[in-house]
């Protein structure tokens, strides 16, 4: 009842509560821009009307020229056609009430009448012609939009990604594009109405002039309605956002395989299926409530609409009755309200679609504005083609966010190039925030990251990672081809056979590929039919083969035998020492200090700071931090050896290098 209380008082459900730690919807005021569209009234509409089609003409002429004119001139066409059509119209009742005998005026309304038909066949054909471009050019501006949303996303800093309101916006934007694509039809139907109202309203004002006012009252209040709703369920929109999201989540988890094993020992499907069914009630309420504040909102317009029709066909009446209007006119006048209340009725609703589409794509426009903002630079300093060392000169760095420390504080080291390099430390000493600086995924807070004397903040950010290849702890393990998930490691080269064989034996991947059955053509993923499933040690050995397809001058390699049983693990090291001895640099991140051994150069990382460096004896020697991780971990194989005496095989105690002390003669483990 308390946790209740709690989230009935913080707005949230008690799902969200308990899954998520508080509400997941949002308030208006976190973007002015947002409120700015909420303004919209009847005069706003109108302003923005040029603005809107013109933005919907750009994105058709950015997609398909040919096909954009081609409904502009269908369209104005058509306009044209009704205006002819009207006129037509009213020369045949003239002729059909005017004086003589009934052959006399149906003979007189023939060549109105073939003008008609001849209006109708044009069109027809206008029609058909404007449909058809339509429908051409709707699917290329959603593939245009879409390419500019996912081209500006990939090509934004780390920390954009990584940024929460920058993520929302991706959220959100993506719905532009298809609402790109639903601006032209709905541009298309405005124009449309647009020429058919001015023809309408040009007509009624040559019969009389106060029939042109009451049919604009007419439709007003269906205006105020399609606007008050749009301004409701976009504003919903964007405060539900990431309800609707957590419970996409939680159905994902439902069907998830990774999920899966858990699920069905723990029992968890009916608490997800709880929580997701509460939340989904959550939003069914919100979508209760914009139905019936429409339902009430429509039946204040309706009630309007009503009066205005009965005073509009009044004022036709008192007009005949005082002979003001003949009865040709008149019966011209009825067609032209009727067009003219359709027209209009249909150029607000279209207008309202139109409005409330391009909410969305501002959206999209505003996530071009910032991803261009936080793009990763173009250009930049040369890097010096055979560097001796990259030095970090007092480097810091702090996620945002994150008051507590920053992950790096103040380090300073030198990584020599050619070598064997290990960072060491426990969890969360700053060891993976130190190879993401080094492959410029982050720009330092302070200090400088420096090749041979050239800052990495200036230099040329495409070369520099070039220059880098990471077999990160949480590779990507693409759901594509065997031999894509090599080949991916440097996409821009030519895929050859022999490249792809060199990188799997340098991985010792050649197993791998043998047990699979299409070899690397085999699909890695399972959701589709003829798809595999690989190991972790497998993945593993595919991930250190797409490092070496890269073939760059750095290799940053994390955790890379957490997969693997012992032996596979000896193998793996001796790859990545082969890797060093060809010249390439290895910057090694590992748990296990044993498997260091062979290292050039190793730096320890306490809480973001530089602890400790050395050799691996001169630290075992020293007695530091080093020395003492290196003992917990001994001590673990060594406090029940085999009836031999000898440490197990492939233990780290077995691994000792030669130099350094026994397991027994290593420092006590500090206290505290």
């Amino acid at each position: 009842m308390g946790t209740q209380r709690a989230a009935a008082a913080a707005g949230a459900s008690e799902s969200e509560q308990l899954l998520f730690g508080g509400p997941l919807r949002y308030d208006m005021g976190w973007n002015q821009h947002v409120d700015a569209f909420l303004e919209l009234n009847f005069r706003a509409m109108v302003t923005r009307l040029p603005g809107l089609l013109s933005s919907s003409f750009r994105l058709a002429w950015q997609a398909d020229r040919r096909a954009a004119r081609t409904v502009l001139a269908a369209e104005a066409g058509r306009g044209v056609m009704q205006a002819v059509s009207l006129l037509a119209v009213n020369s045949v009742l003239g002729r059909v009430f005017a004086g003589g005998t009934v052959q006399d005026r149906l003979r007189g309304a023939v060549p109105a009448l073939v003008v008609m038909a001849a209006v109708m066949l044009v069109g027809a054909l206008l029609r058909a012609a404007s449909t058809y471009a339509t429908g051409r050019l709707e699917p290329k501006v959603e593939r245009v939009a879409t390419e500019r949303y996912l081209e500006r996303a990939a090509a934004v800093e780390l920390s954009a990604i990584e940024d929460h309101a920058f993520h929302k916006l991706l959220d959100t934007a993506q719905y532009g594009a298809s609402s790109a694509r639903r601006m032209i039809s709905y541009s298309t139907r405005v124009v449309n109405a647009l020429i058919s109202l001015i023809t309408a309203a040009s007509v009624l004002t040559v019969l009389h002039p106060a029939l042109l006012p009451l049919l604009i009252t007419m439709t007003l209040p269906s205006a105020w309605s399609a606007l008050t709703n749009a301004r409701r369920r976009y504003e919903s929109f964007h405060i539900w956002v990431q309800h609707a999201r957590a419970g996409h989540l939680i159905s994902g988890l439902l069907t998830e395989p990774e999920a899966a094993p858990e699920i069905r020992v723990h029992g968890v499907g009916p608490f997800l299926l709880r929580h997701y069914r509460a939340m989904s009630e959550t939003a069914e309420a919100e979508q209760a409530r914009l139905s019936r504040l429409a339902a009430r909102t429509g039946l204040i317009a309706a009630a309007w609409t009503g009066l205005a029709t009965v005073a509009t066909y009044t004022t036709l009446g008192a007009l005949l009755l005082t002979g003001a209007m003949a009865l040709s006119v008149a019966g011209t006048a009825v067609i032209a309200i009727r067009t003219g209340s359709a027209s209009l009725d249909s150029l607000v609703l279209e207008i309202n679609q139109l409005h409330e589409e391009a909410l969305f794509v501002g959206d999209l426009q505003r996530l071009y504005a910032e991803a261009a903002e936080r793009a990763i630079p173009v250009g930049g300093e040369a890097l010096p083609e055979d560097p001796r060392e990259i030095r970090f000169e007092h480097v810091t760095f702090g996620y945002p966010g994150d008051t507590a420390r920053p992950a790096l504080d103040d380090v300073s080291l030198t990584l020599p190039m050619g070598r064997i390099v290990a960072l060491v430390g426990e969890n969360g000493s700053g060891k993976t925030t130190l190879v993401k600086l080094l492959a410029g995924l982050y720009q330092p807070d302070r200090g400088r990251i420096l090749w041979d004397g050239v800052d990495a903040a200036g230099a040329d950010r495409h070369e520099l990672a070039e220059r880098i290849a990471m077999v990160a702890q949480d590779f990507k393990r693409w759901p594509f081809t065997a031999k894509v998930n090599v080949a991916v490691g440097r996409s821009s080269a030519p895929l050859t056979d022999e490249r792809l064989t060199a990188s799997v034996s340098e991985a010792g991947a050649e197993e791998v590929v043998a047990d699979l059955p299409r070899g690397l053509d085999t699909l890695l993923a399972r959701q589709f039919s003829g798809g595999h499933e690989l190991s972790g040690g497998q993945w593993q050995r595919l991930g250190i083969a797409r490092a070496a397809y890269r073939r760059g001058h750095i290799l940053i390699v994390d955790e890379p035998t957490a997969a693997l049983d012992a032996r596979a693990e000896l193998e793996v090291f001796e790859k990545i020492r082969a890797l060093a001895g060809g010249g390439q640099t290895v910057v090694l991140i590992t748990h296990r200090l044993a498997s260091v051994r062979h290292a050039d150069l190793v730096y320890v990382l306490d809480e973001g700071r530089i602890a400790e460096s050395g050799t691996p004896e001169e630290l075992l020697a020293g007695g530091g931090i080093y020395a003492e991780l290196y003992g917990l971990q001994a001590a673990q194989y060594t406090a029940g050896p085999p009836a031999s005496g000898l440490p197990a095989s492939g233990s780290p105690a077995s691994e000792l290098p030669a130099s350094g002390p026994p397991a027994s003669g290593l420092p006590a483990p500090k206290k505290g």
